[in-house]
């Protein structure tokens, strides 16, 4: 078998620690550029092959086998090549799986590495020659038992994996040195037993030396089994141990009733016996047992154990089948509102809606509808400070039920509504399930706070949780993630409260009704301060009723003097500040008990007052004092406010022209100011204005407090004024403010808010409001101790608004108009 040297010239392909044995098919990345250079000399070799070419290797290919490219595959260990190399066929040239380049080559035989040529391409060539490998026939005796061993042995290991295609190949195999090539593709095979094997070029020694590889795979493998049947023999053991022990507890537990001392229980016996003896419904109770017979099967070192003890206790803390009966007295439930809060009548009166509706469904017997309860999820929704929360209180009162309050302000996790999965370390149900735990009864009265201050990241939406806890059509199957039974919500009475309605998520809001608390008027104030605030400062100031008092008039004067906001917390505030001085000076000795604080004392306790009303002020001191600068009004998070809106015209020197817009405005508000320019650029002439310096000269709207932003389309008609103020020089009269979204017709549009905005103008000591016509119906809201203070026009375009807010033109404006123009 045996045949003569042939010399051969080919590119090398370098394997950095790595051997390709004869026989073997194998793929090589083309991202090395040794290999790829290899490769594509290769080709273009065996595409250009003639007599005499460096490629050319007669004797050795066949016709077929010499139209592919071939090369020399060479072991490299730290730089230095092997001495013996395999002739390699490539079969193929493409990409793999993943998309990466790669040749697929074929190994035909090994080759002795000679002196180093220069060939075509980037590769290094070298001249090699075969080697010759004998292999007698018929096979020796002792030959002929190897390769029946070496046979014995890959058949097993074969056959434990499955290969039986592979058995069936190998069986068919005579020749040792191929039976020992054909390990190669062993996976415990390593780069360097892959080289050693292709150095020997003895067939005989190179199958000894590859039996005995397979001989030390197969006493690891027999090692690595013979541990794993002992751990698992230690495996069975220790549940035959549990089982025992639990043998024994039964055992146990048999001879303590015998002897009759009632003792030698186990935890496990104890918590069957509570959920036995708890009163559950009867699903929860089926779970409950379910998991007391996991902890009787769990063993004491399980981690698991003590996941189903903290389970298992707070289901048994849970109130299932505990309910307050409710105390329906309408009448007294109207009188708890009104001792409770001064003023808003009309969320009074849908409460007091709401207890009765409920109460008449009661005693129809209605009860549950399709899973529906009478009554809606009420969202009480105002300003800082106007009593969202008391009023939950007032409500749990008057039904005679019990109050919890879930703050929801930050909440980002959805877990905080629906709990953690069990599986989590530190798993705790959720907000609403602690909520009924705490309460100790299935029908509390829940205050969801804050409900417009829920974010939402990466750990999921609490919003979207809320809507099943909200949903009278679903919350009477409420499932938390923690307890993974359901839980009946739907005779909880859930309240909501928020400071601004547009934050509240749209399809959380669809679950309630909205009930709005604009805030108190001026004389509500006095009364909430001398009924509620004042006698509860004075006991927190450790003094008596008896050694002070706060006349009403200072009471008053603190309300619209001191303190300028829509609820009252702030007034509380002054109140606790004036009775903290009185006990100071009290106790310094600078003052005497008993004490009435009047009006005059106030700047003497407390300074000056912070709020004074434009009005009230000198002409040369208001902020309208000016042409250009109008007063609007706005709904913020605090509730209404006044607004003022400056304007101003470059000098013409400058030759500054456009619009330019500050005070940190939202879109909306600022596509309201091109509106109202627009407007007076077209209209200008009817106006009796000069607008050619608006397009000459450059304009500045600006509304202060830049700080905040702004935003909203009622400031339209407030900009079109203060531009048309400026224009004629005309002041803005100090007791009128005005509200109102303009169009380029000059049409004045509704707009939201107006209780709220005129609040905010009585608190302000505004006397005069313009608001659109369209809105003159939601005067019916607004209490009529402000609408007496107040001088409301309805307004329907802004020819309107300017002869009620300009004030009567006269030498020192037409000194201004000229001003102006020029």
């Amino acid at each position: 078998m045996a045949s003569a040297s042939t010399a051969l010239t080919l590119p090398v392909l370098p394997l950095d620690g790595e051997a390709v044995l004869p026989g073997m098919v194998v793929p090589l990345e083309l991202s090395d550029p040794e290999v790829r250079a290899a490769v594509e000399a290769a080709q273009a070799a065996a595409r250009s092959s003639g007599p005499g070419h460096p490629g050319r290797a007669p004797g050795i290919s066949s016709p077929s086998s010499s139209r592919r490219g071939r090369v020399l595959l060479v072991p490299r260990t730290d730089g230095e090549y092997g001495p013996i190399g395999t002739l390699a066929l490539i079969d193929q040239v493409g990409r793999l799986a993943g998309g990466e380049s790669a040749a697929l080559v074929r190994g035909v035989r090994r080759l002795r590495i000679g002196a180093g040529t220069t060939g075509p391409g980037a590769a290094l060539w070298v001249e090699a020659t075969t080697v010759d490998e004998p292999v007698p026939e018929p096979l020796p005796g002792a030959v002929a038992e190897l390769v029946r061993e070496y046979k014995a042995l890959t058949e097993t290991w074969l056959q434990k994996r499955g290969a039986w295609q592979v058995v069936d190949r190998v069986e068919q195999m005579n020749d040792p040195g191929e039976l020992a090539d054909n390990l190669g593709y062993a996976p415990f095979l390593g780069g360097e037993e892959k080289v050693e094997l292709l150095g020997l070029t003895d067939p005989v020694a190179r199958l000894r030396r590859a039996l005995e590889l397979l001989r030390e795979h197969l006493a690891e493998e027999d090692v690595a089994e013979s541990i794993r049947k002992d751990v698992q023999e230690g495996m069975d053991r220790q549940q035959r141990e549990f089982l025992l022990r639990r043998q024994l507890d039964a055992v146990k537990k048999e001879l303590s009733e015998l002897n009759g001392d009632g003792e030698g229980g186990s935890e496990e016996e104890d918590y069957r016996a509570r959920v036995e003896a708890a009163d559950l419904p009867e699903k929860v109770r089926e779970a409950a047992l379910k998991e007391v017979d996991k902890l009787e099967r769990s063993s004491d070192a399980s981690p698991e154990g003590s996941w189903i003890r903290t389970w298992l206790d707070t289901v048994l803390e849970l109130p299932w089948n505990e309910r307050t009966e409710d105390a329906y007295d309408i009448a007294g439930a109207r009188a708890v509102l009104d001792a409770d809060h001064a003023g808003l009548s009309d969320v009074k009166e849908r409460i007091v809606e709401y207890l009765a509706v409920r109460k008449r469904r009661q005693d129809k017997g209605l009860g549950l509808v399709g899973g529906r309860r009478g009554g809606a999820v009420l969202a009480l929704v105002g300003p800082p400070g106007v009593g969202k929360t008391s009023l939950g209180e007032s409500v749990a009162r008057a039904m005679g039920r019990k109050f919890v309050r879930v703050a929801l302000g930050g909440v980002r996790d959805e877990a905080e509504i629906r709990g953690h999965r069990r599986t989590y370390v530190g798993a705790l149900p959720g907000r609403i399930v602690r909520a009924i735990k705490e309460a100790g009864s299935m029908n509390p009265v829940v205050l969801l706070d804050e409900i417009d201050k829920v974010g939402s990241d990466y750990r999921g939406d609490p919003a979207a949780a809320l809507l099943e806890v909200l949903d009278p059509a679903q919350n009477h199957t409420f499932r938390d993630h923690y307890l993974e039974v359901e839980l009946d919500l739907s005779d909880v009475v859930f309240l909501t409260t928020a400071n601004v309605l547009e934050a509240i998520p749209e399809a959380l809001l669809d679950r309630m009704e909205l009930v709005r608390l604009d805030g108190y008027t001026e004389d509500e104030k006095v009364v909430i301060a001398r009924d509620h605030l004042l006698p509860r400062q004075v006991e927190r100031a450790g003094l008596g009723a008896d050694e002070v008092s706060v006349e009403e008039d200072a009471l008053r004067k603190l309300a619209g003097e001191y303190t300028r906001e829509a609820g009252v917390r702030n007034l509380e505030r002054a109140v606790a500040r004036i009775l903290r001085k009185v006990a100071a000076e009290s106790e310094l000795g600078t003052g005497e008990l008993p004490r009435v604080v009047g009006a005059d004392d106030l700047r003497g306790l407390i300074g000056r007052p912070r709020f004074t009303p434009e009005a009230a002020q000198e002409p040369g001191e208001r902020r309208t004092g000016v042409p250009g600068v109008a007063t609007g009004l706005a709904v913020t998070g605090a509730g209404g406010d006044v607004l003022y809106i400056e304007a101003s015209l470059a000098d013409s020197e400058t030759g500054a022209t456009g619009l330019q817009l500050t005070g940190q405005l939202g879109d909306v508000m600022k596509e309201s100011a091109q509106i109202a320019l627009s407007y007076l650029r077209s209209r200008g002439a009817e106006l009796e204005l000069p607008v050619t310096s608006l397009r000459e000269r450059g304009i500045h709207l600006h509304v202060p407090a830049g700080a905040v932003p702004k935003d909203g389309p009622s400031a339209g008609v407030t900009m079109t004024t203060a531009l048309a103020s400026l224009l004629s020089g005309r002041r803005v009269r100090a007791d009128v403010a005005m509200t109102g979204e303009v169009s380029l017709t000059g049409r004045v549009l509704p707009i939201g808010g107006v209780k709220q905005k005129l609040l905010a103008a009585d608190r302000a000591g505004i006397s005069t409001v313009l608001i659109p016509a369209r809105n003159e119906a939601d005067l019916d809201d607004v209490p009529a101790e402000v609408l007496e203070r107040l001088t409301v026009h309805a307004v329907s375009d802004v020819r309107q608004v300017l002869e009620l807010a300009l004030e009567p033109a006269g030498a020192s404006s037409s000194a201004a108009a000229e001003r102006v123009a020029a």
